[in-house]
């Protein structure tokens, strides 16, 4: 450890909320410090503390909340009792914030640049063309491509990527000497979470910064950390180096958020959960509720299944295999391979798809040009498989999804579901046909209406397809959903409010499966999800695929997700499938650049690949 005194030194920290329902000890006990030029990675599931945490040191909390004991030092000042005054001074100058959902943390009304400049003005007293400079200085520093004219730009005409760019320029204007990062790559892509990660580290060693990292994940903490904090409901259940952490974890909780992540490389049909490592049995302490941790051991009987129970890859029949560059050949393939009859007929066949979205400019509006969104998408996909389909934000993976569900409109092509052509059916035609092709997207809370009870929610699609007699059948049928994907029958009654994310995930699953179909969309289904929530529900969608004999596309950024749930793989990039084939193989033996750059960017957590960054920063802080 440094002789120098840390950043910031946290001792026995406890943030309580007091509610109607009573206290909820958001953070209970927590101590850490952030040495000088150092990243702490704080991780845990949502509800574990972590954002509380950040809160507290930038005194942003609710009315609700208070800090009941405790103490945060910042080179020597107790924030704790530190004035509002004080403190304003301090909060975006010496202590800066980026927040997870740039869109809601960016004022659409006006444009980035003038937000960033607005910083500068408030903390460091220069003038606005001053403050000007600066900002297109600071664009230019994180990525941002012609920083110049980007300036002038609002919120939305941006992308994702570049918005998080915003975010860490404006962190960054008043040079802070920490900056906390609460799940700054969160369902970005993983080129852009490869960038962003690269833009923190190298922004981190030229400024000797502190950064405290908030994210659920480990694969991104093992990109970025040198110390690691795990919190569960609240308290710190292990901190250490971040070598010692993958290396040797004593907590059963973090061996389960370890184990429960999937790699390119996994063995597993099913994924590991944190409940294969520990079971929590509710106690009361003299500060109320509470829960005691019961370590369980993952066996070797338990591994076997993981690695045998559940289904094998399905692969396209022999004569399109070889035609793809994947002839079936003995070790050629994965061992839990099997390939689809020779005379079987695809359930879903897409030819020459085409997405194109008008660019109109002028008084008149008149049409200028076309992005070509999807632009000659074609595939096949047989009963009982799963279809990957992979690439960046803006590849043409939604809307090639959404087009074969007639949720947008193609501008050419043709989409067959068991020879029918979709594009050509009408009115009640094609509301039987959505029966049999569902979707599953990405925000669960943004497709759940919150004005309906799961009951509902659940019920509405059986009446308008008619497939039960009466309410009381309808809601028997709506309690069996409720059950197979693992939620309770007096579940309900209740609103999507009342759920965290992954219980809305497994209610929105509920809904698509409430009409018996046979062939589902699973549009980013996961990508804002726990790690360990996230092990579930693809546990849960292959289990149902299984019991069901259902068929997906599974739309995803997130190479080892896709790779995990899919027997062929389509890589798209600027509306096209540029590879398409076995995902084993894929991984395996990429053949294009675009492949490997996706491949490239998965985080990895190996222990070599940690102990090289561990090297590399050391020779760093040493000068050498």
């Amino acid at each position: 450890m440094s002789t120098a005194p840390p950043v910031i030194d946290i001792q026995n920290l406890r943030t309580y909320f007091h509610t109607e329902e009573g206290t909820v000890r958001a953070v209970n006990d927590v101590s850490f410090r952030v040495e000088r030029g150092h990243t702490l990675g704080i991780v845990g599931e949502s509800g574990s503390g972590k954002s509380v945490t950040s809160l507290s040191i930038m005194q942003l909390l609710a009315t609700s909340a208070e800090i009941e004991s405790g103490s945060i030092s910042f080179l020597g000042k107790d924030l704790v009792r530190l004035p509002e005054p004080e403190m304003r001074d301090i909060r975006g100058k010496d202590i800066s914030m980026i927040f997870q959902e740039p869109m809601t943390s960016l004022n659409p009304v006006f444009t980035v640049g003038d937000q960033v400049a607005e910083a500068i003005v408030l903390h460091q007293k220069t003038s606005k063309d001053e403050a000007r400079k600066k900002t297109v200085d600071l664009f230019r520093e994180v990525g941002i491509p012609e920083p110049e004219l980007r300036v002038d730009y609002y919120p939305h005409q941006m992308s994702g990527g570049q918005k998080q760019r915003v975010m860490i320029a404006m962190a960054l204007s008043c040079n802070p000497q920490l900056l906390i990062a609460d799940e700054p790559t969160t369902a970005l892509d993983v080129t852009i979470q490869s960038q962003i990660l690269d833009i923190l580290r190298r922004l981190r060693d030229t400024r000797g910064m502190s950064i405290l990292f908030i994210t659920h994940d480990l694969g991104v903490i093992a990109e970025i950390a040198d110390d690691v904090l795990v919190m569960y409901r609240g308290k710190m259940v292990e901190y250490g180096d971040v070598l010692q952490i993958f290396e040797n974890p004593q907590h059963p909780y973090t061996k389960g958020l370890l184990a429960c992540r999937p790699r390119l490389d996994t063995k597993y049909r099913l994924l590991p959960t944190v409940s294969d490592f520990m079971e929590s049995e509710p106690i009361e302490t003299p500060d109320g509720p509470d829960v005691k941790i019961i370590e369980k051991k993952l066996d070797d009987v338990r591994l076997q299944q993981l690695m045998t129970h559940g289904r094998g890859r399905l692969l396209h029949p022999r004569d399109e295999l070889a035609a793809m560059g994947h002839p079936w050949e003995e070790g050629h393939h994965s061992p839990d391979s099997t390939m689809v009859p020779d005379d079987a007929k695809p359930l879903l066949e897409v030819k020459d798809l085409e997405v194109h979205f008008p660019v109109r400019k002028g008084v008149f509006s008149r049409v200028v040009d076309h992005v070509k969104a999807v632009d000659g998408v074609s595939f096949n996909v047989y009963r009982g498989q799963t279809l990957g389909l992979v690439g960046e934000s803006g590849c043409g993976k939604t809307t090639t999804g959404r087009a074969i569900l007639r949720l947008v409109n193609a501008t050419g092509g043709h989409v067959l579901y068991e020879g029918r052509d979709v594009f050509a059916l009408r009115g009640g035609e094609m509301r039987a046909m959505r029966r049999n092709m569902q979707i599953i997207f990405q925000d669960p809370y943004g497709s759940l209406n919150p004005r309906m009870t799961i009951e509902s929610t659940l019920t509405e699609p059986m009446v308008i397809h008619n497939l039960a007699k009466s309410k009381a059948e309808r809601r028997d049928k709506a309690a069996a959903l409720l059950e197979e994907v693992d939620l309770k029958p007096e579940h309900l009654r209740r609103y999507p409010h009342e759920f965290s994310g992954g219980q809305r995930q497994r209610i929105s699953i509920a809904r698509a499966l409430a009409v018996e179909p046979d062939f589902i969309i699973c549009d980013e289904s996961v990508s804002a999800l726990d790690v360990s929530v996230q092990a579930q529900v693809l546990n849960l969608l292959k289990k149902l695929q299984e019991d069901r004999g259902l068929t997906y596309i599974f739309i995803s950024h997130d190479l080892s997700v896709v790779k995990f749930m899919a027997d062929m793989m389509a890589v798209m990039n600027a509306g096209k499938i540029v590879e398409f084939g076995p995902s084993d193989n894929i991984y395996a033996v990429p053949k294009e650049d675009y492949t490997r750059k996706l491949i490239n960017a998965t985080p990895r957590d190996s222990l070599e690949h940690i102990r090289a960054l561990q090297e590399q920063r050391a020779k760093l802080r040493s000068g050498t």
